[in-house]
């Protein structure tokens, strides 16, 4: 009776023992390096970045209660904002700093109220933000 229990034990540790190797392989077969992705050229990871900022912008100066990426809300959508812009060769950084009049929804009451927010939400803002807003903008497609 010894002989059998000691038989049987001597076979679990042998049955364990190759279960652990099959479960390193395994995981060294998961674990293993996997391909290394090309990095970007700088100026696409740069932009990247940009578009990534101005996004946060867009959202924590509260852009996105007026404008939508598709509807119009109080504002013009940023779709219709981008397309005016493109289509007019104009700059969303120059209307931003003050330098350009509004070209997409003149309405004067709109304009007024236009105004009172780009003071309020984006007079302090740097250049680099700026053009972060704008390069976030011009991604919506």
């Amino acid at each position: 009776m010894k002989r059998i229990l000691f038989v049987f034990a001597v076979l679990a540790l042998v049955v364990s023992s190759c279960g652990e190797s099959k479960k390193e392989e395994v995981k060294k077969e998961v674990e293993a390096p996997k391909e290394e992705v090309k990095e970007t050229p700088a100026a696409s990871a740069g932009s990247e970045d940009l578009v990534a900022m101005g996004e946060k912008l867009f959202t924590d100066k509260t852009c996105v209660s007026c404008h939508q990426a598709e509807a119009k809300i109080v504002g013009p959508s940023i779709k219709d904002i981008v397309q005016i812009y493109s289509d007019q060769d104009a700059s969303i950084v120059s209307f931003l700093k003050g330098e350009q009049e509004a070209i997409v929804d003149t309405d004067p009451g709109q304009v007024a109220i236009m105004k009172a927010n780009l003071d309020g939400f984006v007079k302090d803002l740097k250049e680099e933000e700026l053009k972060a807003l704008e390069a976030y903008m011009l991604s919506i497609k």
